[in-house]
């Protein structure tokens, strides 16, 4: 192994039309800061980090952006990944997600998560996780 190389995880990008938005609703969400790098791309990271220093989310104009179908559909846009987000009251962050501009799904398979959409049209989780963020091995508070 080379101990000279050095991967860490730096960003989940995510591709849309309107970067500045797209960062506003993500970073409104999560009540993380938002940067603005130009006008075709933008970032959320968390509060009180330094750049890499944890994950951000990444957002990149694409103007051929066309947004998944969830559930899958033969022929249809399929979604590549989506982003689940621990939640600690459920109902609470489904509606700060839905004044933001989020989307329920129609689909639903369980009580514990709702499938939404943000303004975008990528689908998210909201994933009841109080026991986990309240956990001491949690590391972002």
């Amino acid at each position: 192994m080379d101990e000279e190389l050095k991967i860490r995880m730096y960003s989940f990008t995510l591709d849309c039309k309107e970067p500045h938005e797209l960062a506003k609703f993500y970073a409104g969400l999560m009540n993380w800061e938002a940067a603005f790098l130009n006008e075709d791309w933008a970032c959320v990271y968390a509060p009180g980090t330094k750049q890499g220093g944890y994950p951000c989310l990444l957002f990149q104009r694409n103007p051929d952006y066309q947004p998944p179908v969830w559930p899958e559909e033969p022929g249809a846009q399929q979604q590549m990944a989506h982003t689940d987000f621990a939640v600690t009251d459920l109902e609470k962050a489904v509606k700060r997600a839905l004044d933001l501009g989020a989307v329920i799904s129609e689909e639903q398979f369980s009580d514990d998560w709702t499938v939404m959409f943000d303004p975008a049209g990528h689908p998210f989780c909201l994933c009841r996780m109080k026991s986990v963020i309240e956990s001491p091995d949690f590391g972002l508070r």
